[in-house]
Order: structure tokens, then sequence, then C-alpha cells
């Protein structure tokens, strides 16, 4: 029972770690186009290294290179059956339907519905990170377990970031959009690490098309959403700088932190 409390509350802190990534919107008064645009590639940018380094690595390490493509195939058009799936914005103001005359701008909605893709591709992202402390754990390995609970935080820090800049630009308070995506990590890391535990033999075979298809979820998000949107209003390159930064801070944080 003492090994299940503390793969909950490791898996559980790191998890939380989410919520720390959006702080930044809580100090920032206005977001112009070109500054949006710029923490929208680096976002990007964090996000395409958090599937490469975080996910298919370790997928390819654990299982084989078939499972992890299956994987990401999966999940690339799971995202874009999802996409077209989200109901239309317009007829939901915070939570109720709303009369015609309540309508919000198409370009909310789009915003609204750009920020519920990426919300979920994260927290879809942080599902096989949890199985594999949970994994760790279960194998008899505490001190792997750990230390990749204190990688994951790390990581998920920048990853709480990139779901908290399009989150930011919807009418969410700021105070709920620290707190869902605290909840990104918080709620799925430590549920999976617990099954992950109590199933390690299983989920050890899972783990592989799991990771690919988190990954393919967050690559079809990226370039389906997150891409587009930081080019439309003339700064592709600063979008472009900051998406190649992004993905070296994720390949320096994978590449530090390998355990």
């Amino acid at each position: 029972m003492e090994a299940v409390s503390m793969v909950l509350l490791v898996s559980l802190l790191a998890g939380c770690a989410t919520g720390l990534g959006a702080l930044p919107i809580l100090v920032a008064m206005s977001i112009s186009h070109r500054v949006y645009d710029a923490a929208l590639g680096l976002a990007a940018g964090i996000m395409f290294g958090a599937a490469v380094f975080a996910l298919i690595v370790p997928g390819m390490e654990i299982g084989s290179l078939a499972e992890v493509l299956v994987g990401i195939l999966l999940g690339g058009l799971f995202l874009l059956v999802a996409n077209r799936a989200i109901p239309h914005f317009h007829l939901l103001i915070n939570g109720r339907k709303t009369g015609a005359d309540a309508e919000i701008a198409p370009e909310d909605a789009n915003t609204a519905r750009r920020a519920l893709l990426i919300g979920g591709s994260i927290t879809l992202h942080n599902v096989p990170e949890g199985l594999a402390i949970g994994i760790a754990f279960g194998s008899g390995l505490d001190g792997v377990g750990l230390t990749l609970a204190l990688a994951i935080a790390i990581q998920n820090v920048p990853d709480g970031f990139a779901m908290a800049v399009p989150a930011s630009r919807t009418r969410l308070s700021d105070a709920k959009t620290v707190l869902y995506t605290t909840l990104s990590g918080g709620v799925p890391e430590p549920i999976a690490a617990v099954a992950g535990f109590a199933l390690v033999a299983v989920f050890t075979q899972l783990f592989p098309v799991a990771a690919g298809f988190a990954a393919g979820t967050m690559m079809a998000v990226i370039f389906r959403e997150m891409i587009p949107q930081s080019h439309g209003h003339g700064y592709a390159d600063e979008a472009t700088l900051l998406f190649i930064l992004g993905f070296a801070i994720m390949l320096f944080v994978d590449t530090v932190l390998a355990v």
C-alpha cells in the first residue's frame, strides 16, 4: 500500500508541474500578434520535441518500430477526426447554450477549438508518461522511477506553456487557464501511473502503441493548427525561429535528464 501511495504522490507532483508553465500568462497584460505568433511557434517546437524525445524514442526502446508507427498513425487520424467532431463553439459560451444574439465571432470559435485540440493532445501525452513512472516502480526500479518523475516534471513545465498560450486567447479567465492546464497533467498522469504499477506486465506491452498514439495526436495538432496559426499575421520568420528554439530546448532537457 505504501508503494502505491508513493507512485500516486510522485506522479501527481510530476503531472501538476504543467501548471507552472501557465504562470507567464498571469503577468502578460496584452499579447500582440508578433508575440503571440512567436510564443505559438515556441510552443509548437516544444510539443514536437516532446513527441519525439518523450514518446517516440522511449516507445521504440521498449517496443518495436511497427508498434510505435501504428500508434502514430492512429493518433494522427484520431486528432483529425476529433477536429471535425468538435461542436461549433458559437453554440456555447461559458458552458451554456445561447441565442443568436450572444454568438461569439468565428475567430473566437476557432481559437477555442484550437485550444481544446491542443489541450487534449497535451492531456493524452501525459498518459504514457504516467505509465512509464508506474512501470518503473512496478518493476522494482524505484530510483529510476523517481529520476524519471523528476525529468517528466521538468518537461511538463514547457508542455503547460504550450497549452496555456492558445487557451489565454479564449474567454477563459487566467485562473481557469492555470487550473485546467494543471489538471491536464495532474489528473491523467497519476491515474496512468497507478495503472502501470498495478498491471506492469500488461502496460509494458501497451506502452509503445500508447506513446506513438500520443505523439501522433501532438504532431497532427502542431501541423494542422499551431503552425498555420503562427504564420497567419506576417510573423512567420519569428514563429519559425522560435519553433526551432522550442525543439532545441526539449532536446537539451531530454539529453541532460536522460535516465
